[in-house]
């Protein structure tokens, strides 16, 4: 749940995200299709992917919960349990009903998944890519070494930038 939120963030993050790849991005992440998205839905989704990125630019454990304590008890409902009448596996929610606007689920489920990570691992759940032309969010949870980039391709293409750099700067033997 929690690499849906980051994927839908940076879907969400284009001035005018198109609906067809959101809903593909929701598809991709287990929502149930068909998936017909309004632009009105979709620019409710984005302010919630907004708020949801204070999340991704905390620095430690205690920002992180701090905003996410913000956002549970600003737009989130009481927890519950639902299958969507039987059609899905029990799971918890915290939006208003199974029929709640996709901006307000995308806000509660994703504050839900986030907040487990933190309470999980005591660490900020993911990071904003550090590459500066970049602005992808990811979940930096996971084995290995802390990631700095959202991807090979953005830690590649600094790591050649800072050799570019490195290489301009060396004067003449």
């Amino acid at each position: 749940m929690a690499r849906r939120t980051a994927a839908l963030v940076n879907a969400l993050a284009e001035d005018q995200p198109d609906p067809d790849h959101v809903a593909e991005v929701l598809l991709a992440h287990g929502e149930k299709g068909p998936l017909v998205l309004t632009s009105r839905e979709v620019a409710q989704m984005r302010e919630a992917a907004a708020r949801l990125r204070e999340v991704f630019a905390a620095e430690h454990a205690d920002e992180a919960a701090t905003v996410l304590n913000r956002l549970l008890g600003e737009h989130t409902g009481p927890l519950r349990l639902t299958s969507h009448g039987g059609g899905a596996p029990w799971h918890p929610h915290l939006d208003r009903d199974d029929d709640a606007p996709w901006g307000e689920w995308l806000l509660a489920s994703s504050c839900l998944s986030l907040a487990v990570l933190v309470w999980d691992r005591q660490l900020p759940p993911g990071r904003i890519c550090a590459s500066p032309v970049c602005r992808n969010v990811f979940i930096t949870q996971g084995p290995g070494p802390e990631r700095r980039y959202c991807s090979r391709r953005c830690a590649t293409r600094e790591r050649v930038a800072a050799h570019r750099r490195a290489r301009s700067t060396e004067s003449p033997g």
